[in-house]
């Protein structure tokens, strides 16, 4: 089960079909994995507060993976998006809202299947099963440099 709950409204003034799209971009990239995640789409401040208590970082960010304890079924984990990061990213990157949210919604639950980014080689494997995921979502890929005349 997938389930998202919009707290800030401003998701949906700029993209009506927030949920949808977030619940189509998390199916795609569980794949067969079986498990629940619940996706929290709210403001920058309620995501600058989780950042700063759970990462040291007192600064919003776009996506915030939060893996449930064992990282087992049913319960995989959380995610909590930040509208302004998110709308202003896609801005400065030339890419549509809705595009943008799907691609952090696949990174986000790849973070909680275990995937990660932080060394080179997790990276461009990460990359690689975003890319994957995302074209077939219909999303170019977010990592081409001109991505933006796409």
């Amino acid at each position: 089960m997938i389930e998202v709950e919009i707290e800030d409204e401003a998701w949906t003034a700029a993209l009506p079909a927030a949920a949808a799209l977030v619940e189509r971009a998390a199916a795609a990239a569980l794949g067969p994995a079986q498990g629940d995640i619940v996706a929290l789409l709210t403001d920058d401040a309620a995501v600058r507060d989780l950042n700063a208590r759970f990462r040291g970082k007192d600064r919003p960010t776009n996506v915030l993976s939060f893996p449930a304890a064992g990282s087992a079924a049913p319960h995989l984990g959380d995610l909590v998006l930040a509208f302004g990061v998110c709308a202003a990213e896609a801005d400065a990157q030339g890419k549509t809202l809705a595009d943008h949210l799907s691609h952090l919604t696949v990174h986000g639950v790849l973070h909680l299947l275990g995937r990660d980014h932080e060394i080179a080689a997790e990276a461009e494997a990460m990359e690689a099963e975003e890319r994957a995921i995302l074209a077939r979502l219909g999303v170019a890929d977010p990592y081409r440099s001109d991505a933006a005349d796409v």
